[in-house]
């Protein structure tokens, strides 16, 4: 079995690591707060204190961090790069710029290092039950040496040469950003207009307007429970890079720009930190004018 490193022990790198304990690797964890790691012990793994010690003698390496800074920070740094086994495989499985992805892609191909850059959808309850969605970006033989520990977290699809990984999440991100701002209206406009919002989401399930999306996050507007599961500030930084790059290639998409602007607001009014589906208290906010 592989020897992993596993970087970035937060909400959704937390269960990715467990399963991937299950299934029977051998695991080093690092994050900077420590006390994160901590209860990957009593599945097995092992808890490092510095980036060069969770990156000796892995054959695989994978970090899942919060952001393009938080990535530089790690893959640019002296402790990682020469700690780094030649026939090692970095996975970075972060939501980050396709631009940032295909940077530390040839960076890593010049040090004859393999590189994947594989975001994940799913959220934490795809990440609890290894049924994630992976998109993947890179070679097709790194992918075929890679699939199986990939497979422990989720269902991974190679999508085309290394970027390509961050543009597939892109495009899932807005899709959902989309989806989350169309339930919102729709859980509005029934409470307004004295329908049931419990039983719409009833009557349209197995229609063309079911998702789940519909299911769960509307659940979560209906209940006003807006705990995070993925961060209203995440999601507002993937609507920055979808516009980043669509703008890149001369691209113009007016309604995720439209999202974006609802996202950006609801940060500045203190929901950084609620789950994206508060996207709901943005419509509830402009209908209180």
């Amino acid at each position: 079995m592989k020897k992993i490193g596993f970087i970035g022990i937060g909400l959704m790198g937390l269960p990715m690591a467990k399963n991937l304990l299950k299934a029977g690797y051998n695991l080093k964890a690092f994050n900077r707060s420590q006390n994160k790691a901590e209860p990957l012990k009593e599945f097995g793994a092992e808890i490092t204190t510095s980036i060069e010690d969770v990156v000796s003698n892995s054959d695989v390496v994978i970090t899942m961090l919060t952001d393009d800074t938080a990535i530089n920070e790690v893959m640019d740094s002296s402790n990682f790069l020469k700690n780094l086994k030649s026939s090692a495989t970095v996975i970075d499985m972060s939501s980050v710029k396709p631009t940032t992805a295909t940077k530390h892609g040839n960076n890593f191909k010049s040090k004859n290092i393999n590189y994947l850059d594989s975001p994940v959808s799913g959220g934490t309850i795809g990440a609890e039950e290894a049924s994630l969605a992976i998109m993947v970006g890179g070679e097709q033989n790194v992918f075929n040496e890679a699939h199986d520990v990939l497979k422990a977290m989720g269902n991974p699809t190679l999508v085309g040469p290394v970027g390509s990984g961050q543009v597939s999440k892109l495009a899932n991100q807005i899709i959902v950003g989309l989806t989350i701002g169309a339930v919102a209206e729709a859980i509005t406009l029934c409470e307004k207009a004295g329908a049931n919002p419990d039983k719409m989401i009833k009557a349209l399930s197995g229609g063309w307007a079911d998702s789940k999306i519909l299911q769960t996050h509307g659940k979560r507007m209906i209940d006003k429970d807006f705990t995070p599961k993925g961060r209203t500030s995440v999601h507002l930084k993937d609507m920055n890079n979808i516009l980043e790059c669509a703008n890149s290639h001369d691209t113009h998409l007016p309604i995720s720009n439209l999202v974006k602007e609802m996202y950006k607001t609801l940060v500045e009014n203190g929901h950084g930190e609620t789950d994206h589906s508060s996207l709901y208290k943005e419509i509830e906010r402009i209908n209180k004018k």
